[in-house]
């Protein structure tokens, strides 16, 4: 079988077409890794990557590689230290619990929605991050949503909703 030039060309630009979303890494691995790191001093701490859009039912696993910190990944929630919501409705909140450095935790995310998180001991030190499960919804948590007081320097750390849907990766450190 001969294959034309314009067969050729119209092949090729479906699969140009496609690249953008074969690009986007977390939509496609089974675990989805984000690390927690900080400098050796103390000085910068983060999560890495701090935005992600994933799809529904994709594990996320937090890994604390900081050296000389413990961290924890929790979701802002009422149940969460009475902090704001700031997921879906019907999204249940996680905290991991404190990680020692090499710790793991992971959760596997269902309800389409955005999911705000943060370090405990380092939300005043702007570790925070951002997980985009489909896409936002309006029946859930959207950015710009009124959300309870939380500290300006976290509020500066989350990705835009639109540069995580743009991106699919979203990268602090």
């Amino acid at each position: 079988m001969t294959i034309s030039r314009r067969q050729f060309l119209w092949a090729g630009g479906g699969l140009a077409a496609l690249l953008p979303i074969l690009a986007r890494p977390a939509l496609s691995a089974d675990i989805v890794e984000i690390d927690m790191g900080g400098r050796d001093n103390g000085a910068h701490v983060w999560f890495d990557p701090a935005g992600l859009l994933i799809g529904p039912g994709q594990t996320v696993r937090w890994t604390n590689r900081d050296k000389g910190n413990s961290h924890t990944a929790t979701a802002y929630h009422p149940k969460n230290y009475d902090r704001p919501r700031r997921m879906p409705a019907r999204a249940a909140p996680w905290d991991s619990d404190f990680l020692l450095p090499g710790e793991t935790y992971s959760l596997t995310l269902t309800q389409p929605g955005v999911y705000d998180y943060y370090c405990i001991p380092h939300e005043h030190a702007g570790m925070v991050g951002r997980i985009i499960v489909g896409g936002p919804v309006k029946s859930g948590w959207i950015e710009g949503d009124p959300a309870g007081d939380l500290p300006e320097v976290a509020l500066r750390g989350f990705p835009s909703i639109d540069e995580i849907m743009a991106r699919g990766v979203v990268r602090r450190s």
